[in-house]
């Protein structure tokens, strides 16, 4: 259910304190199933993980890269959208025992080579770190002295601390540091 319409938030959200979150808000994406298991975040282990934006061609254009799993790992994805194939690659590579950057660097720049209209704004963390990218898609960093907060826009528009992150960029952050690297070449 959307979250406005969740009943137990207001309780949730008073009790609930943590060094890290992560959170979606979304109603769905045109032609894709509205339902529970499709909306993120999406949890594997230790790994928490969202996406914003949208797979371009789905699901022909990543065919190719879905034969890459396990015939279990399709069988058994949360949901039939893009969201959750992004998701069960990013998590063969992990399991692979990439680190998480990488992992998640090589899954955007392979989906954005097999459908290149695709957005691809992802977030990946396990509460120690936190992985994000912007892919022709909007993101933008609040950092201050005591926290860091990725999001698709502020939600603050007039606060100076909020940067947007160029396109097609991956971040990269830990509770004493954060950088942003290209994620083609020739890109700022």
């Amino acid at each position: 259910m959307p979250i406005w319409a969740d009943e137990n938030l207001p309780g949730l959200a008073r009790s609930i304190r943590s060094g890290a979150v992560i959170a979606a808000v979304r109603n769905g994406t045109v032609g894709m199933p509205l339902m529970e298991s499709a909306a993120a975040p999406f949890q594997h282990g230790r790994w928490f993980f969202s996406h914003n934006g949208r797979i371009s061609g789905w699901p022909a254009s990543v065919a190719k890269l879905a034969e890459t799993l396990p015939v279990t790992d399709l069988m058994t994805m949360d949901a039939p959208v893009d969201s959750a194939l992004l998701w069960a690659l990013i998590v063969q590579k992990l399991d692979d025992g990439k680190p998480a950057a990488e992992a998640v660097a090589d899954v955007v720049r392979e989906v954005g080579a097999a459908a290149p209209e695709s957005r691809l704004n992802v977030l990946l963390t396990d509460g120690e770190q936190l992985v994000a990218t912007t892919w022709t898609h909007s993101l933008w960093m609040r950092q201050t002295d005591d926290s860091l907060t990725v999001s698709s826009e502020p939600w603050t528009p007039d606060d100076p601390d909020w940067h947007e992150m160029p396109d097609h960029t991956l971040l990269t952050a830990t509770r004493y540091s954060c950088a942003t690297t290209p994620l083609m070449e020739g890109r700022q």
